[in-house]
């Protein structure tokens, strides 16, 4: 594999750190932006990284950090706005991607790896989702730039949000747990299998101008995650699945309580089935690990990631 200087969008975020890390072993250099570089001292230490502090949605800044790169990978992504509009998702998603473009071009970066959402479309019901399209959408139509997309189900790990949060709400209802959109479909993915599907990628002319699904080998109802969770951390409960009108009435209380939990969007989104028809493309050379196989090691019976 070539050496690749890499302009990482997104790297102090979940997939972000772990992607960071594998680039960084091997021996590729690359440059992560942060809004706060104080807070990411696990990032320092990695031999060939650089954190430079600055907003990724400021064009200046973009002008002046691509130049000097081969590569640009942008991981950027919300799961709730601050808002109710979508206006949020519409400028972490779509008006981001046209940016990073811009920056491509004007500084000579010819390959682009991005991150897009499984489920990704224009008339899918959540501004999540929309947004995610019209982003994926702008940088596959670049055709002057060496684009790959990928599309990933709920991804999992040993700090992701999905498990952790899980984890730390079944704890506050240990006698009954309502949930929401209990029938959802999923096929969890690994976040190590994630970051190496963006390695294998980087250097195969195949991938160019394709966009991949990226699922794990087993389909889950939200309630048998959860139901997973809650053995794993020893807490006895009764998951109780909420009718779709619930659903929906538990997402408009929640999406104003601190941290917005649950969401309408996200109640949106979940109406949508976030499976695959394949686990990962052949030519990625990954085969993906199962969420059983790996949540065990890492979320303790005392309901807490180690």
């Amino acid at each position: 594999m070539s050496k690749h200087k890499i302009i990482l969008l997104g790297g102090t975020g979940f997939v972000g750190r772990h992607l960071s890390a594998r680039l960084c072993a091997l021996g590729h250099e690359v440059t992560i932006v942060t809004r706060r570089r104080d807070r990411h001292r696990e990032l320092l230490v990695l031999p060939t990284a650089r954190l430079v502090e600055g907003d990724v949605h400021n064009p200046a800044l973009l002008k002046d950090l691509f130049p000097g790169h081969d590569t640009a990978i942008n991981l950027v992504g919300i799961l709730n706005e601050a808002g109710h509009d979508g206006r949020g998702f519409e400028r972490a998603h779509a008006e981001l991607p046209a940016k990073v473009i811009a920056a491509c071009r004007a500084s000579g970066v010819t390959r682009l790896l991005h991150m897009c959402a499984l489920k990704a479309a224009d008339d899918a019901p959540s501004h999540y989702l929309r947004s995610k399209a019209r982003g994926e959408a702008q940088v596959l139509a670049a055709a002057d730039l060496q684009v790959t997309s990928f599309r990933p189900s709920v991804i999992f790990g040993p700090d992701d949000s999905f498990t952790r949060r899980f984890a730390g709400l079944v704890k506050l209802a240990p006698l009954m747990f309502p949930l929401a959109c209990p029938q959802a479909r999923f096929q969890p993915v690994f976040v190590e299998d994630v970051a190496q599907a963006y390695i294998n990628a980087l250097d195969q002319h195949q991938c160019f101008g394709q966009a991949y699904e990226l699922c794990g080998p087993t389909v889950y109802t939200l309630r048998e995650l959860v139901q997973a969770i809650a053995d794993l951390t020893g807490v006895k409960t009764r998951i109780v699945g909420l009718s779709d009108g619930l659903s929906r009435l538990q997402a408009m209380v929640l999406e104003y309580f601190p941290g917005k939990p649950f969401s309408l969007d996200n109640y949106r989104s979940l109406q949508i089935d976030s499976i695959c028809d394949c686990g990962f493309p052949p030519i990625l050379g990954i085969t993906p690990v199962r969420f059983d196989e790996i949540v065990p090691a890492y979320l303790g019976r005392t309901g807490a990631a180690h």
